[in-house]
């Protein structure tokens, strides 16, 4: 095999690795997006009982109105976690372009600090964002009552 050929192989690998994490950047968004349109969808129903005046039992009322303030938790928690996780897709984009830049030359004054950077801020984000997810999932297993004891 050809020198260049070799070289140019290196090049498109080194700068589409990273690309392979934006797939789960994705596949997270999806994942979030869910859990967020049931969460607003729960909400908007239990809004939408209570102003129709269909549950009359304070007790009742209470326990939705509660369920509807979870719901609220929950539903900024995935954003928050979307957000993160956005950010992720986008550090990691600018590091597929710095790469390929750097390696096709088309850049030369480009420091690989600035690399190492958006790679680690793009882990970071990624990382945070599924740390927020982790504690709506436990939130939303809390808030459901399941670790209650029913007799």
């Amino acid at each position: 095999m050809d020198a260049s050929i070799d070289a140019i192989t290196n090049n498109i690998q080194l700068a589409l690795a990273p690309v392979f994490l934006l797939t789960a950047v994705a596949t997270l968004i999806n994942a979030i997006s869910a859990r967020l349109a049931r969460t607003v969808d729960r909400m908007r129903d239990i809004q939408q009982k209570i102003q129709d005046g269909l549950v009359t039992d304070e007790n009742m009322l209470s326990h939705m109105r509660t369920e509807a303030n979870e719901a609220k938790v929950r539903g900024r928690l995935c954003t928050l976690a979307i957000f993160f996780v956005v950010l992720s897709g986008v550090f990691i984009s600018l590091t597929v372009l710095e790469l390929f830049f750097f390696q096709a030359g088309a850049v030369r004054s480009l420091k690989t600090e600035y690399v190492i950077w958006t790679f680690v801020l793009g882990l970071i984000s990624f990382m945070t964002s599924l740390s927020i997810v982790l504690g709506e999932v436990i939130y939303a297993y809390w808030s459901a009552g399941w670790h209650l004891h029913r007799r």
